[in-house]
């Protein structure tokens, strides 16, 4: 095993030096950014090449499939076996990957973060926070059920069978709170508008058969931890032509948030103990969940090396740019645009500016290398050439054997998920006829009561008070039909209708809340006016005032009116 892996070579004094990075110091990061055909993808082949051909642990995360295939070609005959080539495009033989599978209480909220960054990353503009919450709850859920799996979601959130079955099994009493008596009491126009849009998001994934087939298995058929102990080569050819961008990124986060719980499953491992595991991710930005964050922090200690490629900053998630830069320990530049030259500056400057950056050749780079856990001052150099392949390449055997132990026919895995299906079906028809069977219908409380009519003792399902009247049945029968018989009388008496014809020659109708009382009531006559006598007692008030104008003449007191 060297202690050095190379990727890059400079002038020193006009002689051509290779030059690399340390073990100690890759397991404090390595990230590197520029633009496509810069050389990118190429320095991670090389590093990635000496770490399969000097015995160490290594996985390599590639969105385009070019990569993955020429590093097959690269393994040597004795680590043929080591390797586990996952292709979700070859669809006749599917593995198996259950993120949900068996995880860790104190992980499990990074799973269910893993997948719901996913979803909003593909959904930003139609997710929300109340579809959020919904899902949280449902993965969190699903966790603590035995073999459950991404299947189980839409089957949850419309099967209340199923989903009693699973909030039985769960612990936690925030999520079966939420469940038990937040969820069921929605009512059903609600619960169809609040799931709706989760289950179209979701099912868009689980009806393709090419991922339904991979995380619909309760049983991963790749142990992570295996591969990280034991030094395996993993390879991920996830190819967005092949097996589409959405899908691509699915399956990307799910690995990597698997590799995560992995590597912190180490904890109880006495450190010396613990194997460098190195991994390589290209377009790193489509996986970079918020869980993501926790890897660039606490993997180190986990002995998880991370190596990143992407083209542009602004491909970053604020959360996920700052831990970038606050935690990885050595950063290499390609070609960049205007707009992250600036941003490099702040990290590179005063050996190199913005105008630097953006003038570079192909291949050349400006690095900041980590030296001893110290970073050293930033340099220019220049990438190493493709390497070449070996006399013979192993590749055919290595994804036969892959094939062999870590996938599965097609048929036997459909045969499978429709088993399950099958059987989620007769579960929940027997739960519906167990309810429907009035034998096991709860009881409802009744309390002993005297009747107020005929003062029989009775049972009623509200605990009496003293102040309003209890009837026992045979009553409440005398009364009901009693009330019925009243109002018959009130719709016989009242007026039948008439045309509009019979009602213009008819006599008036008065409209009123009491009309028949109204129509016989004698309108009173109107008292008629006498105008002389009217007129006689306005001339005695008119000169009634006079008289105390008169009176009033003189010197004037206080509150008293002048007459002008």
């Amino acid at each position: 095993m060297s202690d050095i892996t190379f990727f890059g070579e400079t002038t020193f004094r006009n002689t051509r030096r290779k030059f690399g990075i340390k073990r100690d110091d890759r397991r404090r990061h390595f990230y590197t950014v520029g633009k496509t055909g810069m050389g990118k993808t190429v320095l991670l082949e090389n590093m990635a090449i000496q770490d399969i051909q000097s015995g160490e642990g290594m996985g390599f995360i590639d969105p385009h499939g070019e990569a993955s295939d020429n590093l097959l070609n690269f393994v040597p005959a004795d680590r043929i076996k080591d390797v586990v080539y996952i292709n979700p495009a070859d669809m006749e033989y599917p593995i198996a990957f259950n993120v949900m599978e068996e995880v860790d209480p104190e992980h499990r909220h990074l799973v269910a973060s893993g997948l719901m960054s996913v979803f909003k990353k593909i959904w930003p503009d139609v997710w929300s926070a109340r579809m959020e919450y919904i899902l949280n709850n449902t993965i969190l859920a699903l966790l603590e059920y035995p073999g459950s799996t991404l299947l189980g979601v839409n089957r949850m959130l419309s099967d209340p069978s199923y989903r009693e079955e699973v909030v039985s099994k769960v612990q936690d009493p925030m999520i079966k709170a939420f469940w038990t008596q937040e969820f069921a009491r929605y009512t059903q126009r609600f619960e169809v508008e609040a799931t709706a849009a989760i289950q179209n998001k979701v099912g868009q994934f689980i009806s393709n058969p090419l991922i339904r087939n991979i995380v619909g298995q309760s049983e991963s058929s790749i142990d992570m931890r295996e591969i990280m102990d034991g030094q395996k080569i993993l390879i991920v050819n996830i190819s967005k032509g092949r097996v589409g961008e959405d899908n691509s990124r699915l399956l990307g986060a799910l690995i990597t948030t698997k590799l995560q719980l992995a590597a912190m499953s180490r904890v109880h491992m006495p450190e010396e103990k613990r194997k460098d595991f190195f991994l390589y991710i290209d377009e790193f930005q489509n996986f970079a969940t918020e869980s993501f964050i926790n890897i660039l922090s606490e993997a180190r200690k986990y002995r998880l090396a991370l190596t990143l490629s992407h083209q542009y900053i602004e491909q970053l998630e604020d959360g996920v740019k700052e831990a970038v830069f606050g935690n990885v320990g050595t950063l290499l530049s390609f070609r960049v645009g205007a707009e992250d030259a600036e941003f490099l500056e702040k990290e590179f400057s005063p050996e190199f500016y913005a105008q630097d950056f953006v003038n570079l050749g192909k291949y050349n780079m400006y690095v900041k290398l980590m030296i001893d856990g110290l970073a050293g001052r930033p340099f220019s150099a220049e990438g190493l050439a493709p390497f070449p392949q070996i006399a013979e390449s192993n590749k055919d055997a290595i994804i036969a054997y892959s094939r062999e132990k870590y996938s599965t026919p097609l048929a036997v895995v459909e045969k499978k998920i429709v088993s399950w299906s099958e059987a989620m079906d007769v579960r929940s028809d027997a739960a519906s006829a167990v309810a429907s069977s009035s034998s096991f219908k709860p009881q409802q409380q009744l309390y002993d009561a005297k009747c107020a009519t005929c003062g029989k003792d009775t049972k009623v399902v509200f605990e009496p008070d003293g102040k309003r009247p209890v009837y026992c049945k045979s009553c409440r029968k005398k009364q009901q039909a009693a009330k019925e018989q009243n109002n018959k009388e009130k719709e016989s008496k009242k007026p039948e209708a008439v045309s509009l014809s019979d009602a213009i020659d008819g006599k008036p109708t008065f409209f009123h809340p009491n009309s028949r009382k109204s129509r016989d009531k004698v309108r009173p006559q109107k008292k008629e006016v006498n105008k002389s006598e009217l007129r006689e007692v306005l001339r005695e008030s008119l000169e009634q005032k006079d008289t105390q104008k008169e009176v009033k003449r003189g010197s004037l007191g206080p509150g008293e009116t002048v007459y002008l």
